[in-house]
């Protein structure tokens, strides 16, 4: 047990449902939805997160001398590297070749899920997560597994981890963050004359389209739309050769759950036939927008569902920020800024863990200048233009 934690018993269970939902709540203490009991119950409970998906649940608990769930972490034995955005199919195939098995590997993390958030999730008054992180370590030694990665860590996380032994990557995604506007034509106003006709130019387009556009919260959403998002979601996913990851099964939970009230779903219509969708979640005083879906190639609508009736609700709703998810630079022109993420690797074969801090060590200044270089380009007026 590392120097610090008072933890008696640390264990992997296989399922969400064998913990004690207050209790992981508890430990999570956020307002971040994903990394809640009841967001991992339903990816699991719909089959979206399971073995057979090749995300098998060993979620790591802690237990205090009372018996008291005093530690947890979101952890999977993966078989791949799909639904998780932050990339090291490179390093799966470079020790491939050198003749060892990258998978099964372990991963921390919320499954098809790119927001940063607390990963060693610790009670209020207790200690564990250096106990979490050397465990991490232990149960991918003791299986014999290649690595164990802890993906959209906050920094709290990172430097436990790093403490651990294990490597850290900086990547970065778009946000947008409320700079004191109350409605959209003050966001608008702080933005450089280009972009600011640019935004004008692209509502415009989209209003004129004949689409009727909605935004549902909540019970305003019904089994309707979720069977219409889905058909919506394949039918991009096929467009771009991809593959939906959540189920429908996955919608309808979330909706029944005590998270329910926090789903938000942009929705547009042409003469009465849904023609696209953009899935949100609201978490404390974020906005995170998820996924999308459409049948139209509608000029611009892409950016007015995902982005602009974003900022829509952000507004109305007293939030600070939307997180756009991952990847995505035309976010930049949009009012979306690049904020770091990082994510955490600890790699148990030397023949392909020095490699890999060689390559992260060249990376990240790369990765850092390159946000410096998209912060000091943004859409925004500089000073006194």
């Amino acid at each position: 047990m590392p120097e610090g934690d008072t933890a008696v018993n640390v264990s992997a269970v296989h399922s969400i449902a064998r913990i004690d939902k207050d209790a992981w709540d508890a430990c999570a203490a956020s307002s971040n939805p994903f990394v809640s009991h009841a967001f991992l119950d339903c990816l699991e409970q719909s089959g979206s997160a399971t073995a057979n998906t090749g995300w098998s649940p060993c979620h790591l608990t802690v237990q205090d001398s009372d018996g008291t769930l005093a530690a947890c972490a979101p952890l999977y034995l993966k078989s791949h590297s799909y639904g998780e955005y932050v990339f090291d199919w490179a390093w799966a195939e470079a020790y491939g070749r050198a003749g060892g098995q990258y998978y099964p590997k372990l991963q921390c993390a919320v499954p098809f899920t790119p927001v940063a958030g607390p990963r060693l999730m610790v009670r209020p008054g207790r200690s564990g997560r250096a106990t979490l992180a050397a465990a991490m370590v232990q149960l991918a030694s003791d299986n014999k597994l290649s690595s164990a990665h802890v993906t959209f860590a906050n920094d709290g996380d990172i430097a436990e981890l790093e403490a651990a032994g294990f490597m850290t990557r900086l990547g970065y995604q778009y946000h947008w963050t409320n700079r004191g506007y109350g409605r959209f034509d003050d966001f608008l106003a702080d933005l450089a004359s280009r972009r600011r006709k640019q935004i004008r130019k692209e509502r415009d387009a989209v209003a004129r389209s004949g689409l009727t556009i909605r935004t549902l919260v909540g019970a305003d959403i019904l089994p309707f739309h979720w069977d219409h998002f889905l058909r919506l979601v394949h039918a991009t996913a096929r467009r771009k050769w991809g593959q939906p990851y959540l189920t429908r099964a996955f919608f309808e939970a979330l909706s029944a759950s005590a998270l329910g009230a926090q789903v938000v779903l942009v929705w547009a219509e042409q003469d009465g036939r849904p023609v696209a969708a953009a899935f949100n979640m609201i978490g404390g005083d974020t906005l995170y927008g998820r996924t999308w879906g459409a049948d139209t190639d509608t000029a611009f609508l892409h950016f007015e569902a995902c982005y602009y009736r974003a900022i829509d609700f952000a507004l109305a709703h007293g939030l600070a920020r939307v997180e756009a998810g991952a990847q995505g630079e035309h976010k930049l022109g949009r009012g979306y800024l690049p904020v770091p993420t990082r994510s955490a690797h600890w790699i148990a074969d030397q023949r392909l863990a020095l490699p890999v801090a060689r390559f992260l060590a060249h990376e990240t200044p790369l990765v850092a200048a390159d946000i410096a270089l998209q912060e000091a380009a943004g859409p925004f007026r500089q000073v006194g233009s």
